[in-house]
């Protein structure tokens, strides 16, 4: 399965949401660009806003408003396709501020599910490169559940976790959520009758002598069951079986893959990847797993 360029010149993009015209929104995590931006097949970019922090992950709701993990504000930021912010929430009283929102998925209770990888970027990061120990750093990776109409955390739903990053709901609805220092995926009975336990489901790493920051990403399911989850630093998206065993690894132009979509139309999977500044696209072998689109307002 090769795979082509949906666009090149991106400025370490991350967050790819597919749209029914067969565009797409990403985010920009450069310094030179710190945008959401709307990115079409036949290369026309637009910049819907510059945010100023350092948006991560994107969704979107039901009334097309989209929804932005801003890392670098700390901050669930909500805003129009024109660009206008409607919403925001920096955390709550109960529960601090946010670390680090990373990534997002609506669930079909309508809530919305938000990883924070659980330290500040001024903490792990000098510059665009990890910082030296980051191992050993404190880590307090947290899954939270938001209620986005009143814009209000709900629960939290696990916490310590190291470097939580990619968060998405599976066919039976259970919540997935990964670790990037460990590799791990767990998974988490959200809807059940007592408090969502961690779970493990898998792990994505594959052995081999490279050092410094490696880890999932971003993930989604597809309609066969299966989870694909981009692994920074691996040059791949892993497949997962429905044990959570490692099914297969699709290869990538990038090393350095941030996160994915299937397109709408089910026929490709949209991969953003941050070395090469680019978004690649490879033949999917099923249509994406649907996402839920609930009205927020």
């Amino acid at each position: 399965m090769a795979a082509r360029h949906f666009a090149t010149n991106v400025g370490a993009p991350e967050g790819p949401v597919s749209l029914t015209d067969g565009s797409m929104y990403v985010t920009e995590m450069s310094h030179s660009t710190l945008n959401v931006t709307k990115l079409s097949p036949k290369g026309e970019r637009k910049v819907i806003k510059n945010t100023g922090g350092r948006p991560n992950g994107l969704t979107v709701d039901g009334e097309g408003l989209i929804w932005i993990a801003e890392a670098g504000q700390r901050a669930l930021v909500c805003i129009d396709p024109d660009g206008n912010e409607l919403k925001r929430l920096e955390g709550d009283s109960k529960h601090g501020r946010f670390y680090f929102p990373n990534d997002l998925a609506f669930g079909p209770d309508g809530h919305l599910y938000m990883t924070d990888s659980g330290m500040a970027l001024s903490d792990f990061l000098d510059g665009q490169n990890v910082v030296e120990g980051f191992m050993d750093l404190k880590w307090d990776g947290r899954v939270y559940q938001i209620d986005p109409r009143k814009m209000k955390i709900e629960r939290l739903i696990d916490s310590k976790i190291r470097f939580t990053n990619g968060i998405c709901f599976g066919i039976d609805n259970t919540l997935y959520a990964n670790a990037s220092l460990t590799g791990e995926v767990y998974c988490y009975d959200v809807f059940g009758p007592r408090k969502p336990k961690r779970e493990l489901f898998g792990n994505v790493l594959q052995k081999d002598k490279q050092i410094g920051f490696k880890g999932p990403d971003g993930m989604k399911f597809g309609v066969d069951g299966r989870l694909y989850c981009t692994v920074y630093a691996q040059k791949n998206v892993t497949v997962l079986g429905k044990t959570g065993r490692v099914a297969e690894r699709l290869s990538l132009d990038g090393a350095c893959p941030t996160n994915l979509c299937f397109s709408r139309d089910g026929r490709k999977i949209l991969v953003t990847e941050v070395s090469k500044g680019q978004v690649e696209q490879l033949d999917a072998p099923c249509a994406g797993l649907e996402l839920y689109y609930p009205k927020t307002t």
